[in-house]
């Protein structure tokens, strides 16, 4: 009989999958983690009954994807403000607070779903598979399409496999997966198929994206984003589109003075990114907003200011940076 440690060890190398799997349905990082740990739960639970007719790796995918599946049937999708309503128009106007009860769209750490070396055979995240272009359009699908079009086209299962974890049939699980996807297409929200630049030049542009938003300077701000660029801060409901407007915006009400912003390199949904403090009356930063960029060879193409500081625990980040022990002197 199989103990506790000895299943621990058998699962654990599924965890960073099953969790990139679980938040592709979900949209949430918390709301997957918990599913992560009731699959687990779960599969403990009837590990007895297990009869290895099928892999454990897939055993485990298919009490996940049901897990995923309940805790979807009385909950919204999780939007972007991009998602809800046309883009604003004046920068210098009031910005629409969302409702309390939006449950929005969350990034995720990309240390969080990186696959172990030790696993040649895991699935976790091909770049195109956790960009928050995908889990957003994700969301605009019912349950069981989602299942269907993240088992069948991210994971690459056969539609025989599909349709035994789904208990229907092939021709269902095809039928399931041509919705699926002529609805994302009609959305216009389709796997990003924005062009990155050589490594090279990607890093220098977010260097000075960070040195931007720490200099306080809307002006070189506005030349490192494209001309059709869009800028959107959940959980407010405004967003803005268009180099100029972003720029305004950023330049009248964000970007105080020089100092203000702190820029902390992160990694998210297989984007660059950064944790933004904010300068507060104790002299110190404080966590702010976790932006995720998407970065086009013409420029920055977008940019999603999560202004949620609690996100910073899924990151392993401070709540607040540590006072400076030396002079002052230039961050950069």
């Amino acid at each position: 009989m199989t103990d506790a440690a000895e299943f621990a060890q058998l699962t654990d190398p599924f965890r960073a999958e099953l969790l990139a799997h679980c938040y592709r349905m979900l949209g949430s990082v918390h709301d997957a983690e918990d599913q992560v740990q009731e699959t687990l739960i779960r599969a403990w639970r009837s590990y007895g009954d297990f009869e290895g007719r099928a892999s454990l790796r897939t055993w485990l995918y298919k009490i996940a994807t049901n897990a995923c599946l309940r805790a979807l049937e009385n909950r919204d999708r999780r939007p972007l403000p991009s998602g809800l309503g046309a883009p604003g128009t004046n920068p210098d106007g009031p910005l629409a607070a969302g409702h309390g009860e939006v449950p929005w769209l969350e990034p995720i750490s990309d240390a969080l779903v990186r696959a172990s070396p030790a696993d040649p055979a895991s699935v976790v995240a091909s770049r195109a598979s956790l960009r928050l272009a995908l889990i957003a359009a994700l969301q605009y699908l019912p349950a069981r399409q989602r299942a269907v079009l993240i088992l069948r086209d991210v994971l690459q299962w056969r539609a025989a496999e599909v349709a035994d974890l789904l208990g229907t049939t092939t021709t269902a699980v095809n039928g399931l997966l041509l919705r699926a996807r002529a609805r994302i297409a009609q959305a216009g929200l389709a796997q990003d198929e924005i062009r990155e630049p050589a490594e090279t030049s990607r890093r220098a542009l977010l260097d000075q994206y960070a040195a931007a938003f720490e200099n306080a300077d809307a002006a070189a701000l506005s030349r490192l984003l494209r001309e059709d660029a869009t800028f959107e801060m959940p959980p407010i409901l405004t967003w803005f589109a268009g180099r100029d407007r972003i720029a305004q915006f950023l330049g009248n009400r964000v970007l105080g003075q020089p100092g203000d912003f702190t820029m902390v390199p992160i990694a998210a949904n297989a984007q660059p990114g950064f944790a933004c403090y904010l300068l507060g009356r104790d002299g110190r930063h404080h966590a702010h907003a976790v932006q995720v960029l998407t970065v086009a060879d013409a420029g920055i193409a977008h940019v999603v200011s999560f202004n949620q500081p609690g996100l910073f625990q899924v990151f392993g980040l401070p709540m607040v940076l540590p006072a400076p022990t030396g002079p002052a002197e230039s961050r950069r």
